[in-house]
């Protein structure tokens, strides 16, 4: 990769799904094998050339930090943001240094093969503001789930169907502008700054993963990506 691209990497949630896991371990320092979820994002960013971080941190932003320190160890550079409030999922773009190129933006807590080489030039071709990183994900629903029509009368009854969703991944392509649309300091969330692009009329984009992305802010979700990362291992 040509560019000097930073990767900027949000680690200040509590983790309140996995709890009480996250009253002692930040979810960035989950293991996923033998090795943190958030060393092994930065392992898997290292093989594309990236090797300049910033870390936003919140809750046991200490431990996080102690652990990375400036990176020195992983062989790449890391600087640190800290959240005196929680900002949500896009205010620690308020905070970022000014940034002299596209960068990425990314949960600390996802475990993906995406190809982010691919998603960067994919936002840079279609010179988009944001580019959202989306996976398609099947659910399989627990219900019964019923259709009926306007008097009631029942047309179909499907037995816990599978329903596909295309969802956020938590990654992110921006472009260094994106700091002027987020209020120094203040609280937002991704979908609402999405929202607030798109209404001005500026380009937001999608890019599919081909591959396979985890979420590991559920029991569930993080014995997948464990079962998955010791597979390919």
């Amino acid at each position: 990769m040509s560019k000097n691209i930073v990767a900027v990497l949000l680690a200040g949630g509590k983790g309140r799904r996995l709890q009480p896991f996250t009253t002692t371990i930040p979810k960035p320092l989950f293991p996923i094998g033998e090795k943190p979820i958030l060393q092994i994002i930065i392992e898997q960013l290292k093989e594309f050339n990236i090797n300049e971080f910033i870390i936003s941190l919140g809750y046991l932003g200490g431990l996080i930090e102690a652990y990375f320190g400036d990176g020195r160890l992983f062989n790449c550079n890391i600087r640190y943001i800290r959240e005196s409030e929680p900002l949500g999922t896009a205010g620690p773009i308020s905070i970022l240094p000014e940034m002299t190129d596209d960068f990425i933006f990314m949960n600390g807590d996802v475990f993906t093969t995406i190809n982010i080489e691919d998603a960067i030039q994919h936002h840079t071709r279609n010179n988009a503001i944001m580019t959202v990183c989306t996976y398609n994900k099947s659910v399989i629903s627990s219900l019964g789930i019923i259709k009926s029509d306007a008097n009631l009368n029942i047309l179909d009854y499907i037995e816990k169907p599978e329903i596909n969703y295309t969802v956020s991944s938590g990654i992110y392509i921006l472009s260094k502008e994106i700091k002027q649309y987020t209020n120094y300091n203040e609280r937002i969330d991704l979908p609402e700054l999405v929202m607030k692009l798109v209404n001005k009329n500026l380009k937001v984009i999608s890019f599919p993963i081909v591959g396979e992305w985890f979420d590991i802010g559920t029991h569930e979700d993080l014995n997948k990506a464990i079962d998955f990362y010791l597979k390919i291992k």
